[in-house]
């Protein structure tokens, strides 16, 4: 794992030493959000293993709905979907999955994955040392992105049950493309729902 600074991205030589550090002779899969700064930083990376014989595959996640619709998928932003990624191209790899197939795991999770952000506060930057947006007191923003992107609607703090409808109707008005993934992903209608309570 490579860990840049809160909302920065890993150098090119931080992923680089990661990826040397993993590699055991089968190939390295870079796993990441779809973020401009995170992709220049992997491909550069990507590229610097290469010249050490190191094959390098990249899936990028993007299951954050509320950043753009199905037909632009691919400018999707990562939200809380990296999880369920992560684990399931761990789980291949550790299977002993070639690089080709732990790929294709990551690959499947990321097309079964929706997620969306609700925020309730805002988060500060410990390089800032101030908020990165502002919000009311007693409001809320459905939508909103890790890094403060803005969201799909602001309005007052709702009960939980109420914020799940909402999500819900969000997703219905034209965002609902998870099932035709899902029959690609395990051929059976499972879901999992996870709930994160980020606080920085």
């Amino acid at each position: 794992v490579s860990i840049g600074n809160v909302f920065s991205s890993p150098s090119p030589d931080e992923m680089l030493a990661a990826t040397k550090a993993v590699h055991g002779g089968a190939g390295v899969l870079h796993l990441y959000g779809n973020y401009s700064g995170d992709k220049m930083n992997f491909e550069m990376a990507a590229e610097m293993a290469e010249m050490d014989d190191i094959e390098v595959a990249t899936v990028l996640v993007s299951d954050d709905v509320s950043s753009a619709p199905p037909e632009e998928a691919d400018r999707r932003r990562a939200v809380a979907g990296l999880f369920f990624a992560y684990k399931i191209a761990g789980a291949r790899a550790e299977e002993g999955g070639s690089l080709a197939e732990v790929v294709a795991a990551a690959q499947s999770a990321v097309a079964a994955t929706r997620s969306m952000g609700v925020a309730l506060t805002p988060c500060t930057i410990p390089a800032a040392g101030a908020p990165t947006f502002e919000i009311g007191e007693g409001e809320m923003e459905i939508g909103m992105g890790i890094h403060g992107e803005p969201g799909v609607r602001r309005g007052e703090i709702m009960p939980a049950d109420d914020v799940v409808d909402e999500l819900a109707r969000i997703r219905d008005r034209g965002i609902r493309d998870v099932e035709i993934a899902d029959e690609t992903f395990t051929g059976r209608p499972e879901r999992a729902i996870q709930i994160l309570d980020l606080i920085i």
